[in-house]
Parts: structure tokens; sequence; C-alpha cells
């Protein structure tokens, strides 16, 4: 029988210690909370950055791609170089004013 008062001892002395200072003890409690604040916040700000950083990255990504897209488009528009390949490959020319063939519709 002589645990069972031993611990309840224990624990009448922790108590009456933190009731006989507050200001203590309100102290160490907000110390624990801001600590815990700042380990939150920095989690949170790590990972915002790391999100930051990948959307940069599929923002270059994008850029690139675009201005290829860009090139490319300018290079199959040029009249030039479709007049060059429906002369090599079609075949083709311009009609002279004896071949052209006057449609009229109805």
């Amino acid at each position: 029988m002589t645990k069972p008062t031993k611990s309840f001892n224990l624990v009448r002395i922790i108590l009456s210690d933190l009731l006989r200072h507050p200001l203590q003890v309100t102290l160490f409690l907000l110390v624990l909370v801001s600590a815990a604040a700042v380990v939150l916040s920095s989690h949170e700000n790590r990972q915002r950055s790391i999100v930051l950083e990948q959307l940069m990255q599929e923002r270059d990504r994008l850029d690139i791609e675009w201005r290829h897209l860009v090139l490319e488009q300018s290079a199959l528009t040029e009249h030039n170089r479709i007049e060059t390949l429906v002369k090599k490959q079609l075949d083709m020319h311009r009609p002279s004013p004896d071949e052209e063939v006057v449609v009229r519709i109805r």
C-alpha cells in the first residue's frame, strides 16, 4: 500500500507546484505552442516553396514549347515553302491565262 500513497503524493506535489507558479506555467505552455507554430509554419513554407518551384519549371517548359510551336508555325506558313512543295511534290504550276477555266454557278 505504500506505492499508491507515494504516487499520489508525487501527483499532489506536482499539482501544488503548478498552482503555486501560474505565470511560469503559462509562459512555458506559450513557449511550447509558439515552438509548434514555428515548426508548422516552416513546414508549410517548405511545401509551398516546392509547389512554386514545380510550377515555375512547368511554366518554363510550356514557354519553350510555345516558342517552338510559333517557330514551326511560321516556318510552315511561309508562301515560298508552300510553293516549292507544291512544285516538287505535286508537279503543279501557276496556270497561264489560256489554261484558266471559268466555272459559272447558277
